[in-house]
């Protein structure tokens, strides 16, 4: 049985339409969720990850806004608070990252430090 936890995130509704149309053109014959993460890189020293992914062992499964996510624990203190929003304007197309979290981000948007 999966666990469903809190999600410790947010997806507003222009983000969640997006990935609706992502998840509704994904032609893989598995189970996909929305992986929501944190890596070590990038300009700041850490970037976000955000991908169609499988889940795996030791994942926690969330539905965020309708969206099914999985989550690595260990990621979960790095994105409590946060807000994923979709742009898709003239000066920026993408997703944006707005972390409480982050003591700075830098100019791209998706790389930030604790």
């Amino acid at each position: 049985m999966e666990t469903i936890t809190q999600a410790p995130i947010r997806i507003t509704e222009t983000a969640r339409l997006e990935l609706s149309r992502l998840f509704s053109e994904s032609n893989d014959a598995q189970e996909q969720f929305l992986r929501i993460g944190v890596k070590g890189g990038g300009c700041s020293g850490m970037s976000y990850i955000l991908a169609l992914d499988e889940k795996k062992e030791g994942d926690e499964v969330q539905e965020i806004d309708g969206i099914p996510c999985v989550i690595t624990p260990a990621h979960a203190i790095y994105l409590v608070g946060m807000e994923i929003d979709w742009k898709n304007g003239l000066d920026a197309r993408g997703f944006v990252f707005n972390n409480p979290n982050a003591s700075s981000t830098c100019g791209c948007g998706t790389s930030f430090a604790v």
